[in-house]
């Protein structure tokens, strides 16, 4: 199995502010890759590179094993697209919209169309200075779904989106995927990277600080613990980021399970909760840990 993205070295800047730093992945063909980062990490600025979409200084993008820059056209055939902010012409309505994305590419998409926007409940009758952002994304979703291409490049696409909808969205990227599609799909939200994809690279200030498979990162990462009823630690291996108040403490917590519930059943504790870390805190651990 072959990559369908490979960039090397991609280096881009605008003037003395940050863009990306030396950033090298590869998209293996079939998978479902995680672009993991806060907002202004560098993942846009990677994505409309890989696009053709913005110049860079340095570095070499391939696509279906064609570099970007030279055949940037018949690359983007084969793409769906589908930025992290939406925007079209607001006095167009959305049936319009969604038939000149596919009359841009010369084909009759109709059928396809119609059945995305069943699934997601687009308004198509409406026009897009009524939509609310939520559902100007889901007019971009069909927008991007609707010619079935082989490589979906997603920028946030689920922010804005009800909960119902974001679950019928993945099950919808999940379906192209079984019929031999890759997605490469930005994301800032850690659940739905660790629910949807294969393998995820995590982008911090320009810079790519690890790849690896979800399961991988699952285990390797600390859950956040918060404790009510108590106001002192307990001493325990595997503590880290402790924050002590007069009823409550939390903490990080990366040792054994089983080790936590036996000091704690010690301790007049009333609450527990223990949860996936912030996106904050698992740059962090990866930090403390040393990898790049």
């Amino acid at each position: 199995m072959g990559n369908v993205i490979e960039i090397e070295n991609l280096t881009k800047t605008y003037g003395k502010s940050r863009g990306v730093s030396d950033l090298s992945l590869q998209v293996k063909e079939g998978e479902i890759y995680g672009f993991l980062g806060q907002n202004g990490a560098g993942k846009s600025t990677t994505i409309r590179s890989m696009l053709g979409l913005i110049g860079f200084q340095q570095g070499k993008i391939k696509i279906f094993e064609k570099n970007i820059k030279n055949s940037q056209v018949e690359v983007l055939k084969n793409i769906g697209y589908m930025p992290s902010e939406a925007m079209f012409y607001p006095s167009m309505k959305v049936a319009d919209i969604i038939r000149f994305a596919a009359d841009t590419r010369k084909l009759d998409c109709r059928e396809e169309a119609e059945k995305i926007c069943q699934r997601l409940q687009v308004d198509t009758k409406k026009k897009i200075e009524e939509l609310s952002l939520g559902n100007r994304k889901k007019v971009s979703i069909v927008c991007a779904l609707q010619h079935k291409p082989k490589l979906y490049i997603l920028d946030e696409p689920t922010s804005g989106l009800d909960p119902l909808i974001q679950k019928e969205f993945f099950q919808l990227i999940q379906e192209r995927n079984k019929e031999g599609a890759s997605c490469f799909l930005s994301s800032h939200v850690l659940s739905e990277v660790k629910q949807y994809c294969h393998r995820v690279a995590i982008i911090k200030e320009g810079k790519l600080i690890c790849v690896d498979t979800m399961e991988n990162l699952s285990k390797a990462n600390a859950k956040r613990v918060k404790l009510s009823g108590i106001s002192k630690a307990p001493s325990l291996e595997g503590m880290a980021q402790i924050q002590e108040g007069e009823e409550e403490i939390t903490f990080m917590y990366n040792g054994n399970a089983k080790d936590l519930l036996d000091a704690l059943h010690q301790l007049p504790v009333t609450d527990i909760l223990i949860e996936e870390p912030a996106l904050e805190e698992i740059f962090l651990h990866f930090y403390q840990k040393g990898e790049k």
